[in-house]
C-alpha cells in the first residue's frame, strides 16, 4: 500500500475529538536520528468520534480505561535522545492496533465474515480482537450488531496506515544502522497473580525470541537500579508487535514495556496522579541509558 503522507502536531486528544478528522498516527522526530532506537505507543490514542461514542452502550470512562492512558507521554524525552516516537491516535477499544489486521470475533457482525478472517485466536475468544467486543472488565462495547464493512474501514484506515509507519521507521533504522531496538510502550492493570508484590514494569521478549538478552537485560538493570521491580514475560510475554516485528537474525528487535498504571495514574477516574512527574523523569533516564548504549551488536 501508498505509505501515508507524515503526520502533523496535533493537540492533545479528548473524548470529543474526531479520529476522522486526524491522521491516524503521530511520529515525533529528533532533528536527526542519532541512535538505532524506535519508540511506539499503539494504544495511548484518546481521539474519540462522535459516531464512535454513539454506538458504544458503555460511558466514556468506562471506554477510556481500554487505553494505556499517557502513555505516550510517559515516553515523550525519546526525540530528545535521538529516536523518533510513533503514537496512535485511535483508541484502542476503536481499533487494536497490537492484534493481526483481521483477528475478528463473528458474533460481533451482522452477517458472514469472509473465510480468511482469523475468528479462532484465543484473543478473539476473549472479546478482545482486532475491534474489540468487550473492554477489559468484560462489559460488551456496542448496542448492536456492526457490518463487516465497518471493520474494514477501521483497519484499512487506522491500523493499516499505523503499520505502514512503524514498519518505515524500521526500516530506515535499520538502513542508517544495521540494525534498530523496537520499544513498544504499554501499561498495565493491577494483575492479581502478582499478590501483595506487584511488578512496577513487565518486559516482554517472546520469551527471548524477539529480542536481543542484551538489550532486555539492560532495560531491566536499568529500572532495577532506579528501585522498580521488574519481571519478564509474566504476565505479558509480547503481542502482535513484538512477535511480528522482533526477528534478531534480521537486525530487528523487539521489546514490549508494560508499565503499572498505579505508578501515575487514577485507573478509576482515568486522570493523570500525582507520581507521573517522577516515572517521567526516570523513563527519561531510561531512554537515556538506551541512547548511550552500544547496540552493534545487534546487527546481524
Amino acid at each position: 500500500m501508498d505509505m501515508p503522507l507524515p503526520a502533523t502536531e496535533q493537540p492533545p486528544g479528548t473524548l470529543t475529538g474526531q479520529p476522522d478528522a486526524l491522521p491516524p498516527f503521530q511520529v515525533a522526530r529528533p532533528e536527526r536520528q542519532s541512535v538505532p532506537l524506535v519508540f511506539a505507543s499503539p494504544h495511548s490514542g484518546a481521539h474519540y468520534s462522535a459516531a464512535f461514542l454513539a454506538e458504544a452502550r458503555l460511558d466514556p470512562t468506562a471506554l477510556r480505561r481500554s487505553e494505556d492512558s499517557f502513555v505516550d507521554e510517559l515516553f515523550a524525552a525519546a526525540p530528545a535522545h535521538g529516536a523518533p516516537l510513533l503514537t496512535a491516535t485511535f483508541p484502542r477499544v476503536f481499533c487494536d492496533a497490537n492484534r493481526e489486521p483481521w483477528e475478528l470475533d463473528p458474533g460481533m457482525f451482522d452477517g458472514p465474515l469472509p473465510a480468511w478472517v482469523n475468528s479462532a485466536s484465543p484473543r478473539v475468544g476473549a472479546g478482545l480482537g482486532t475491534i474489540a467486543r468487550v473492554v477489559a472488565s468484560g462489559e460488551a462495547v456496542y448496542r448492536h450488531k456492526l457490518a463487516f464493512a465497518e471493520a474494514e474501514a477501521r483497519i484499512q484506515g487506522y491500523w493499516q496506515p499505523y503499520h505502514a509507519a512503524l514498519s518505515s521507521l524500521i526500516a530506515e533504522t535499520r538502513e542508517a544502522f544495521g540494525c534498530c531496538l523496537l520499544i513498544d510502550c504499554h501499561s498495565m492493570p493491577a494483575h492479581p497473580a502478582h499478590g501483595a508484590h506487584p511488578a512496577d514494569f513487565v518486559l516482554g521478549d517472546a520469551h527471548g525470541t524477539a529480542c536481543a538478552p542484551r538489550a532486555t537485560r539492560l532495560v531491566e538493570e536499568t529500572l532495577g537500579g532506579m528501585g522498580y521491580r521488574v519481571r519478564r514475560n509474566d504476565p505479558y510475554a509480547g503481542g502482535y508487535i513484538t512477535r511480528h516485528y522482533g526477528r534478531p537474525r534480521e537486525g530487528v528487535h523487539a521489546l514490549q514495556i508494560e508499565v503499572a498504571r498505579s505508578l501515575y495514574m487514577n485507573e478509576a477516574r482515568v486522570e493523570r496522579a500525582p507520581g507521573m512527574q517522577a516515572l517521567t523523569r526516570d523513563l527519561a533516564r531510561l531512554i537515556a541509558a538506551l541512547a548511550r548504549a552500544d547496540w552493534s551488536a545487534l546487527r546481524p
